[in-house]
């Protein structure tokens, strides 16, 4: 498995939110989670598809000052994470971070109220092997 880079970055716009970004085929795939991250095993948040982001924007913190998105933005966590599997509706992988760790995925919502677009996932953090 390569090991591949992961950002969060805390971003006050015009709705608080945090944007997940992982690093695949030279970029960042992006989705916007509208409330905090999943810590315990179990725990699933929205996660809504966004475009790619260039690389280098894994370093960003400031203000975006014109367009949408404006707004602060602070990194809360990034680190590395490994992918066991990369689907079109389902990503699995581990993250290392420094708040963020252990196994998650992200599985593309196809039904329900929330499905229209295809750009709505669940972030979840999976149960560890042993517990």
């Amino acid at each position: 498995m390569e090991e591949k880079i992961f950002v969060v970055q805390e971003h006050w716009a015009s709705h608080h939110h945090f944007d997940f970004r992982l690093e695949k085929d030279g970029v960042l795939k992006s989705w916007a989670v509208p409330r905090a991250l999943p810590l315990q095993e179990g725990e699933r948040r929205l996660a809504i598809a966004v475009e790619d982001h260039d690389l280098s924007y894994a370093q960003f913190e400031g203000e975006i000052t014109e367009g949408y998105g404006r707004g602060v933005v602070r990194i809360w966590d990034r680190g590395v994470y490994w992918a066991t599997k990369w689907e079109e509706d389902e990503i699995l992988f581990e993250l290392q971070g420094e708040k963020l760790r252990g196994k998650y995925a992200l599985i593309q919502i196809k039904q329900g109220k929330f499905a229209s677009s295809g750009n709505n996932w669940l972030l979840v953090k999976r149960k560890e092997e042993g517990s």
